[in-house]
């Protein structure tokens, strides 16, 4: 007869606790931390010189003045969000696609005044907590989302953790490439799944990978595909646009969102983030939602937090009045310029031919892309000797979701110039350049 210790299970871990593996930016972030010689090209941290130190203290000074002002900032908050900040927020997400229509007039988007109301916004701790809670409120395990060939390695660990399906796009010069998507829907549905897809994420501005950033035509026919799924999947697909880096362009013209087209109110969940534009560790993002979503999102978020960070809100709700965000904003992008403009100069002097990679015009990264059969992965001699030289790159594969109608490329690498000094860039290439040199 089993005993009582013999008939315990081995652990009490729910399925989602069991399922959930380690993301690999924690892998990426405590090797920069615990390494102070490493020069790590990989985590996309922000530039540190340009972090709004003097602002933030002169906001917080201003904000904290006078109990009136104080203590608001100090006690909770709703779980939306501070109405001050949502206001503020999508009034300026509108002017945004207002000036971005204003020079894509030939795409033949007009502007829906309606879409961009406060009651449609939720405020967030970062972008990355509203896609866990849409992750959470749309999706079942074994459910399927589509995303771009290669997309977020983190969004791609939420789905892992919630057991979730990943079909992969791939990416074409001005977003996704459109027949493959058709393909995909049509495979699924000749199978039987497409009930089972809920979701098209997208990054839309200088893609997380790749920097590749969709241009409207694109957003408008892959928003016109999934909609004309919908009937044989017998319910809506989202597409969930996330707008992370649009504000770090410096180069180029801004592109109108997907909330710009015919049918966006119903359909388009926009996400971005004030982490990227003016501080990281200002853990505040945002969301406009199709009314069907937002409150299942909200009652989600409820349980989760009571509602973000009621001193950050109110701090940025300040930045956004005053133009202290748009003050810095200017900052950020000539510094960013600066840095992709030395990251690429760096890899025309060392990388070896045979190596492409495309000059980004706005966010944190360059795509590198070695020749065929040249792998840079977790396990490749190719990584192990990059650090042992004392640089670290995003290995590509990390990027591409476990899909099992394609084989995964292998030969690639993430490059971020975000937090690295303009010397670190310089040697940090240097350093990669002469291990790429040795495998090629």
């Amino acid at each position: 007869m089993p005993t009582v210790a013999t008939a315990l299970k081995r652990t009490v871990l729910s399925a989602l606790g069991q399922r959930t593996e380690e993301p690999p930016i924690s892998w990426l972030m405590d090797l920069a931390l615990a390494r102070p010689r490493l020069i790590s090209l990989a985590a996309g941290f922000t530039d540190n010189a340009t972090l709004p130190v003097r602002d933030t203290r002169r906001l917080l000074a201003g904000l904290l003045r006078t109990r009136a002002s104080g203590a608001p900032a100090l006690q909770y908050g709703t779980t939306a969000g501070l109405p001050e900040l949502r206001r503020l927020t999508v009034e300026h997400l509108r002017q945004l696609d207002a000036a971005a229509l204003a020079v894509n007039a030939g795409a033949g988007a007009e502007l829906d005044n309606a879409l961009y109301a406060p009651e449609q916004l939720l405020i967030t701790n970062g972008s990355q907590q509203l896609l866990y809670l849409l992750s959470e409120v749309l999706c079942d395990p074994g459910d399927i989302v589509l995303v771009e060939d290669p997309t977020y390695f983190v969004f791609l660990g939420i789905a892992q953790s919630h057991g979730l399906r990943c079909r992969g796009i791939p990416l074409a010069a001005d977003g996704l490439d459109l027949a493959a998507l058709e393909q995909t829907l049509e495979t699924l549905k000749v199978a039987g799944e497409l009930p089972r897809v809920k979701l098209l994420y997208l990054i839309s501005y200088f893609q997380n990978p790749t920097s590749t950033t969709t241009n409207l035509a694109n957003k408008a026919a892959a928003l016109a595909l999934v909609r004309r799924y919908e009937r044989a999947a017998g319910h809506p697909i989202y597409l969930v646009e996330d707008a992370a880096y649009r504000e770090l362009r410096f180069a180029g013209a801004d592109v109108p969102s997907a909330l710009t087209l015919p049918g966006a109110a119903e359909r388009v969940v926009y996400s971005s983030t004030f982490s990227k534009p003016f501080a990281t560790g200002v853990r505040i993002g945002y969301g406009r939602l199709p009314a069907a979503l937002l409150t299942p999102v909200m009652r989600v978020k409820g349980n989760h937090d009571f509602g973000s960070a009621s001193l950050l809100q109110h701090l940025l709700a300040r930045a956004l009045a005053d133009g202290t965000y748009e003050q810095h904003l200017a900052v950020l992008r000539r510094r960013y310029a600066r840095k992709a403009a030395a990251m690429v100069a760096a890899l025309r002097e060392h990388f070896p031919a045979g190596v492409a990679w495309r000059e980004p015009r706005g966010g944190l990264y360059v795509w590198a892309k070695l020749p065929a059969r040249q792998r840079t992965g977790m396990k490749s001699p190719l990584l192990r000797r990059a650090l042992e030289r004392d640089v670290l790159y995003v290995p590509g594969r990390l990027c591409y979701t476990d899909d099992p109608t394609r084989r995964a490329p292998d030969d690639e690498m993430r490059l971020s110039f975000g937090n690295a000094s303009l010397a670190e860039i310089a040697t940090g290439i240097a350093r990669l350049g002469g291990v790429v040199s040795e495998f090629i």
